[in-house]
């Protein structure tokens, strides 16, 4: 099957074919959620490796649990075993998350032909400093931030992933929303000038 032919089969026909255990199929919805998953475990954890090994670990229970998955969305259900999957991780550290990404920065682009190189260095320097202040916040907010302001899930998305109700998600965004930038007025020079009321 060509690369083309791949990514035109619809997301049903994937999860469809999955379930009765076509591996092809259910690496190809690997393929469309791979990235997402990782920024979402790099967001949580902290440092590439452990993020690889969580999302690893994630597709692997989706490949073995796909009959159990009930027709909703795809999306939603990989990202609650995902986040699952981080919480696990997390609990079982027994203290914050490292405030490294190893020498791997896969959260920002790389600078364009528009882009200044001081330009390029201001906005990797903010990643960082937003990368260390998600680490510091409370697994529940950092988890309600990083869906919504960098996954960009719609409140209801990210309730069904939290396994919470909408509020909650508006609540715990707030207070984490909050807490970043209150980390951030902390650094002089990283938070634009805008933010910093």
């Amino acid at each position: 099957m060509s690369p083309a032919e791949r990514t035109a089969e619809p997301e049903e026909a994937l999860v469809a074919r999955s379930r009765e255990g076509d591996v092809d199929a259910f690496n190809q919805i690997v393929d469309m959620y791979q990235r997402p998953m990782y920024n979402l475990a790099l967001r949580m954890l902290g440092d590439a490796p452990t993020a690889e090994d969580a999302t690893q670990d994630a597709f692997i229970s989706a490949f073995r649990n796909i009959k159990r998955f009930k027709g909703n969305s795809l999306k939603s259900w990989l990202f609650t075993i995902a986040a699952n999957r981080c919480r696990d991780v997390l609990r079982s550290r027994s203290v914050r998350p490292a405030e490294s990404l190893d020498s791997e920065d896969t959260t920002l682009d790389p600078p364009s032909s528009a882009e200044s190189p001081e330009d390029y260095a201001v906005r990797r320097e903010m990643g960082w400093s937003i990368q260390q202040a998600l680490v510091a916040l409370p697994p529940d907010q950092r988890l309600a931030v990083v869906l919504i302001d960098v996954q960009g899930f719609a409140y209801k998305e990210a309730a069904e992933v939290m396994g919470i109700n909408v509020g909650t998600v508006k609540s715990r965004l707030s207070r984490g929303r909050g807490r970043v930038r209150d980390l951030l007025k902390e650094k002089p020079g990283v938070l634009p000038a805008r933010y910093g009321s």
